[in-house]
């Protein structure tokens, strides 16, 4: 066995990327604190194809050193957009017809492997702070909330795992 070359891999170029078809999610970030993670989820965001990011409140934005240590070119391939407030992002959202989707531990929360994003048109997915997470006000208005079992002693994922996680299984069933 041998490792692949980038060659062999043949990705998209940023050009030949902005012109492919993308998966309909928005991945929207409510105030994320570390950059890192930031940059982490427009890497996840680009693997998987997905439409757009929103950068809210204090979530940093490109350019940024500490968010290219992680995205590593990513943020020139998926669009992004910044919204000093995550209610704006949301709301826009909705009125575009997208299906918001909170990512948290939530009463009424769905198992991330049993939601079924097909039989929606378009679906925001919403991840909050690493603290406090998805903002309460934003939970509010939120149509629906996906939850990822855990079996230990901590009661949560890193931002930029959950969002690896979360996309990996909308863009399965896509």
């Amino acid at each position: 066995m041998k490792k692949l070359t980038m060659e062999e891999l043949d990705r998209l170029t940023v050009d030949q990327f902005k012109e492919s078809t993308k998966i309909p999610v928005i991945v929207v970030l409510d105030n994320i604190r570390s950059q890192h993670n930031i940059g982490s989820i427009f890497r996840t965001a680009d693997a998987f194809r997905i439409h757009s990011i929103h950068l809210c409140g204090i979530t940093a934005t490109p350019p940024n050193r500490e968010i290219q240590k992680t995205a590593l070119g990513a943020t020139e391939s998926v669009e992004w957009k910044y919204y000093q407030s995550t209610i704006d992002s949301v709301k826009e959202l909705k009125q575009d017809g997208y299906f918001v989707v909170a990512i948290e531990q939530a009463n009424d929360s769905v198992n991330v492997n049993v939601f079924k994003p097909n039989i929606y048109n378009k679906i925001a997915l919403v991840f909050g702070n690493e603290v406090h997470g998805v903002d309460d006000e934003i939970m509010k208005i939120c149509d629906a909330c996906i939850e990822i079992p855990q079996h230990g002693t901590k009661h949560s994922l890193n931002v930029s795992v959950a969002a690896g996680i979360v996309i990996w299984e909308i863009f399965t069933k896509f």
